[in-house]
């Protein structure tokens, strides 16, 4: 049997999923789907929008230069452990090749 490509494969599924699911989507009858659009229009007529829109927050310059810094200082660590991650994984892979080629 030949191997498929995985675009086959894709289509494949895609296929087996268009056939399992469009039973189950043809069986609901469309009355029992309400429809949306006089709802939308009693809600539009019901709420009113203010006329005047409240503050947003207050932001003090001390709390966000010390948030900036703390994440300044976390992506500073998360960058030295990938480097140090990577280091160890270049060490072993040129310490399996010499395995292997000795």
């Amino acid at each position: 049997m030949p191997k498929r490509s995985r675009l086959g494969q894709l289509a494949g599924l895609i296929a087996a999923g268009l056939v399992v699911c469009a039973p189950v989507a043809q069986a609901a009858p469309a009355a029992a789907i309400p429809a949306a659009s006089p709802v939308i229009m009693q809600a539009a007529t019901v709420h009113e929008v203010p006329s005047q829109v409240p503050p947003g927050p207050v932001l003090d310059p001390a709390e966000t230069d010390k948030a900036n810094s703390q994440e300044t200082k976390n992506k500073i660590i998360a960058g030295v452990i990938a480097v140090v991650l990577l280091g160890l994984v270049v060490l072993g892979r040129r310490a399996r090749s010499k395995k292997k080629k000795s």
